[in-house]
């Protein structure tokens, strides 16, 4: 399936969440198809993304899911959303994408950790927050590389090169 699809899909689960395990499965869901992208990307994406997008496939040695299946219910029967991930058409779109769902992911985040009174719970929500905050960000810079390719300034990403 599309990345846009799935992006699309997620969002629609997102919204539809009744309760605080509901919004951290599909943390989990959201924080599994960042990564899925990334790795397409890393392979057969534009080369001025490939460095930032391994690192988004690779999870950043963090928020690649909950540390064991009693964190967090399965993710629902079955593979992840994001395991249907078949391409990457238009990575300026789905980069997009990805980040306005990222965003609300960590604002339901952040919404289900105010409003809880369980630490266990508190904590996955922590966690799911700065997943979805480091992807979000590597998300963000991949944009930037687009960008200023398709501006013609192509040349180090000033966020990430040394002064």
């Amino acid at each position: 399936m599309e990345a846009e699809r799935l992006i699309s899909a997620g969002r629609h689960a997102l919204a539809q969440c009744r309760d605080a395990l509901e919004v951290v499965t599909e943390a989990w869901e959201a924080q599994a198809l960042a990564q899925a992208i990334g790795s397409q990307l890393a392979l057969c994406g534009p080369k001025e993304l490939r460095g930032e997008a391994r690192a988004l496939g690779e999870g950043g040695g963090r928020g690649g899911g909950p540390a064991s299946p009693i964190d967090v219910p399965l993710l629902r029967a079955g593979s992840p959303r994001a395991a249907q991930l078949t391409a990457v058409s238009d990575p300026l779109r789905a980069l997009t994408l990805l980040s306005a769902l990222l965003g609300e992911v960590g604002i339901a985040l952040v919404g289900v950790a105010c409003g809880t009174d369980e630490e266990g719970l508190y904590w996955q929500c922590i966690e799911a927050i700065d997943a979805t905050d480091e992807s979000g960000d590597r998300v963000r810079a991949m944009l930037r590389r687009l960008s200023a390719h398709e501006s013609g300034r192509v040349g180090p990403d000033p966020a990430t090169s040394p002064p």
